[in-house]
């Protein structure tokens, strides 16, 4: 017997699911899925998703980072649900605060928009240990992520714990909530093979599991190629337009469009071009794709010890359209939205049929959707990454840059083409603010006595989460040696050296007290040797080792068995005995620093410490300090952020409450330009170079009150906190670059419109911020500029009114917009040349504007 035409099929299934919803009296249905895409209600979709982690951001960030998302055309909010601060110990939950996830679904949800639960419980997102509690290491008899009855029972305990909430508080679509999709694990799949059989049923059982809950909603599993149905298996990456579902009647989803890349200390940052992710998504639409979430939309800030990796940095920015403090980041997020604009004026071409492909060329291809009521929309695409190429489509020509697709949302006219970027530009600046940091005070930590109840003495070199179990960044690792009067570098003789193996993040060395070196590893190579010199003197000597955690690692298999911290051995050199090997003798440990222990961070008990005046002591920098101060909040709504360009490594707290890591490493790498073009990778298109890695720190105005805020510091190095400022992060300046249409767009909008229409002509559109005007034009020129916004020159052809135009329809105003045509310009500067309008105009706040 032949099957039945899907088509069929789906009208069929439609047909069914709309009698069962009448005959019930529903007003939601399950949401259900074809071959094609997600069925809600009743309908495919199409749905554009983006990833914003609540505990990256504040609540009172939640509704404008969401409405700006459903503003830039989001139909879906994706997020992880993170089991370490949720269950912090076992059986103990945390819903407050940051962490009040149905808070945040709810807030999704009245902004008439729709949510993806991730639940993991491994969510990978270089969050500290991949989002598992430390607590779960120490259960008898675990292995993670495998065939293992221990772990099994601990996921399926929270993941319960979480689908009965959402279920109490109706947040599925089943019940009249936004959740239409849950995910149960997370790129299982290269860990998966790695196991073979256990791998294999460990991930069979999660996904019964998952199904077993009854939520009404369809459940997906990532980066999973076996995922059994009725479970979707789904594609994370730059690209996925190759990524087919392991069923045919699955829909083709994109769980993580990667908008950018993490950020490591000692690293660039790493910025993907909006032309190559538009490029990227447009491919996958083509290609019969229907769902894509763009991981990150908001990245936000890893707040606390929360970063994971290691050496994440606090910033996880991600080059996403809305930045780290929720500020609309230009062009990505305006050019995203179009292309957004552009797919949905398609979609009931999209979800009606497979695409039709045809070749236009050696490089070119056209991708044609058409439905039953006429509908037809083509996706005309260039994959030379050299090359414009002019093709021919319905009889009609069209120029496609290279890497690039255009949209033709009726199979005829161009609307929206993913390299040409007719968005402005948006040049963000920090300024400091007049919010004066006062009292500063200092309070060393002690090196030469230890409290001895919390202190612990025994044999050899311990891991070091086992013993903090990752209480602190920090543990103490103290011995002493004893040097006789006769060695040779007491009488001038070239000092002994100290090599220690660490598998820690970082390791400062401290002979008697004084700091004598620090050693680093890397994300790539946590395990690092360090070797110094120590100045020893006659008698014993104390030798203490701070090892230094810069979060626990994300991703990877048991996590169970991972270590860190001083891995041993511990070795002296250039001794006359010859090498002395310290590793197995009395070592003494102390979890933390006394400043800890102390809540020097909590403004409760800043004044119960007895502070040192910060001009009384001598200015070099000092290892081991806490630092305090007060200010009061500055004026104005823009957010805002520390300065800590002048401090070293550390930690920061703004009234008790820790914005993270600090760490002034100066990136290394290759920061020699980007061309969109050809596939993109993390090491393409970088930034700052031999610049710390993170300068800026978010401190969010919801932790603020309006006087006598106090900041507290550790530093571990040294630094100078004098020089710490308080900074708004503001729009400095607004670029556009737009073309003119081609003659032969020109032809047809006459054809349609008349001579008369102007609706369709391109325009300028420049706005600044919030509280802000444009003062003034720095660039004006409609004709055949070159450069980009900041370098922006005039060509061989330019309209010598571009300046007053500019300044007579947009000084003075917080937004305007400008055809990008002769007739405004008052003259045509070079007959039968494609032109383009560029444009860099000066962004100031009301007073500026006025004065």
């Amino acid at each position: 017997m032949k099957l039945m035409d899907s088509n069929l099929v789906f009208k069929l299934v439609l047909l069914l699911s709309w009698v069962l919803c009448m005959s019930i009296g529903l007003i939601k249905c399950s949401v259900t899925y074809d071959s094609k895409a997600i069925v809600i209600n009743g309908q495919r979709r199409i749905l554009i998703s983006g990833s914003i982690h609540y505990p990256r951001s504040t609540p009172e960030m939640w509704e404008d980072l969401i409405h700006k998302a459903k503003e830039g055309g989001l139909d879906v909010i994706e997020t992880y649900v993170f089991w370490n601060v949720h269950e912090p110990t076992p059986g103990n939950y945390n819903f407050e605060g940051r962490y009040d996830i149905v808070k945040f679904l709810k807030t999704v949800q009245k902004a008439g928009l729709y949510a993806h639960l991730r639940i993991g419980p491994y969510v990978c997102a270089e969050w500290n240990f991949g989002g598992f509690p430390v607590w779960l290491k120490y259960v008898p008899g675990i292995s993670f992520r495998t065939d293992n009855e221990p772990f099994k029972m601990a996921m399926k305990g929270f993941t319960e714990k979480i689908v009965n909430l959402m279920k109490s508080e109706n947040m599925f679509e089943s019940q009249g909530g936004p959740i239409i999709l849950s995910q149960i694990e997370n790129e299982y799949g290269p860990q998966s093979k790695n196991l073979g059989a256990a791998g294999h049923n460990y991930m069979t059982w999660a996904a019964k599991l998952a199904v077993g809950l009854d939520t009404g909603v369809p459940w997906v599993m990532c980066k999973e190629e076996d995922a059994p149905d009725p479970v979707i298996n789904t594609c994370n990456g730059f690209y996925c337009d190759n990524f087919t579902p392991n069923r045919p009647y699955k829909p083709t989803i994109w769980t993580e469009a990667w908008s950018g890349w993490f950020t490591e200390f000692g690293g660039p940052i790493h910025n993907r071009p909006v032309q190559d992710l538009a490029f990227a998504v447009a491919r996958f639409i083509q290609k019969g794709g229907s769902f894509f979430n763009y991981y990150m939309y908001h990245g936000g800030t890893n707040f606390g010890r929360s970063a994971g990796g290691p050496f994440i940095t606090t910033s996880y920015d991600y080059d996403a359209p809305l930045d780290e403090y929720g500020l609309i980041r230009q062009p990505k997020y305006g050019h995203l939205k179009e292309l957004h604009r552009a797919i949905k004026l398609s979609e009931h071409a999209l979800v009606s049929s497979d695409p039709i492909v045809t070749s236009l060329g050696s490089a070119q291809q056209a991708h044609v959707f058409s439905s039953e009521n006429g509908n037809c929309a083509a996706f005309l695409a260039n994959y030379d990454t050299k090359s414009a190429a002019r093709v021919k489509f319905n009889n009609m020509h069209y120029k496609l840059p290279p890497w690039s697709i255009s949209i033709l949302s009726d199979c005829r006219n161009a609307i929206f083409n993913t390299a040409n970027v007719g968005v402005q530009e948006s040049q963000m600046q920090m300024l400091p603010v007049s919010a004066d940091m006062i009292s500063w005070g200092t309070y060393n930590e002690d090196l030469t006595s230890l409290d001895d109840s919390s202190t612990f003495t025994t044999f050899g070199l311990l891991e070091q989460i086992n013993v903090t179990r990752d209480s602190s960044d920090y543990l103490w690792y103290i011995t002493s040696v004893d040097i006789g009067s006769s060695e040779s570098f007491l009488r001038g003789g070239e000092l002994p050296t100290l090599m220690a193996q660490s598998t820690g993040h970082a390791l400062h060395v401290f002979i008697n007290g004084q700091l004598s070196g620090s050693g680093f590893g890397t994300r790539e190579n946590r395990r690092f040797l360090y070797t110094g010199k120590v100045n020893l003197h006659a008698g014993r000597n104390k030798i203490a080792l701070l090892s230094v955690a810069v979060g626990l690692p994300n991703i990877g298999g048991h996590f169970e068995t991972w270590k860190t911290g001083v891995s041993g051995p511990v070795v002296l050199h250039g001794l006359d005995q010859g090498k002395w090997d310290l590793s197995w003798q009395k070592w003494t440990y102390q979890v933390g620093l006394k400043g800890e222990a102390m809540n020097l961070n909590s403004p409760e008990s800043i004044s119960s410490v007895n502070w040192m005046d910060a001009s009384l002591i001598e200015l070099k920098p000092q290892p081991l300090t806490w630092h305090k101060a007060e200010f009061d909040a500055p004026e104005g709504d823009e957010p805002l952020a520390l300065d800590l360009k002048s401090m070293g490594k550390g930690q920061v707290w703004i009234n008790g409450q820790s914005i993270g890591r600090y760490w002034t490493a100066y990136a290394v790498g290759d920061c020699n330009g980007c061309n969109y073009a050809e596939a993109f990778r993390p090491p393409k298109c970088q930034l700052g170079c031999g610049e710390p890695t993170q300068r800026w720190y978010h401190v969010p105005k919801s932790w603020l009150k309006p006087t006598q805020n106090s900041l507290v510091l550790f530093e571990e190095l040294g630094g100078d906190p004098t020089k710490i400022a308080i900074v708004k992060r503001s729009v400095a300046c607004v670029c556009a670059d737009v073309n003119e249409f081609h003659p032969y767009i020109k032809n047809w909008q006459i054809e349609r419109y008349g001579k008369s229409e102007d609706f369709h002509k391109p325009k300028v559109h420049l706005r600044c911020g919030a509280g802000q005007f444009i003062t003034s034009i720095k660039f004006a020129s409609f004709g055949t500029p070159t450069g980009t916004c900041g370098s922006f020159q005039q060509g061989t052809c330019h309209a010598s009114t571009s300046y007053t135009v500019l300044e007579k329809m947009c000084i003075g105003k917080q937004r305007c917009a400008v055809p990008v045509s002769d007739t405004i310009f008052g003259q045509d500067p070079c007959p039968n040349v494609l032109k383009r309008l560029s444009v860099e105009a000066i962004c100031a706040p009301m007073t500026t504007a006025r004065g």
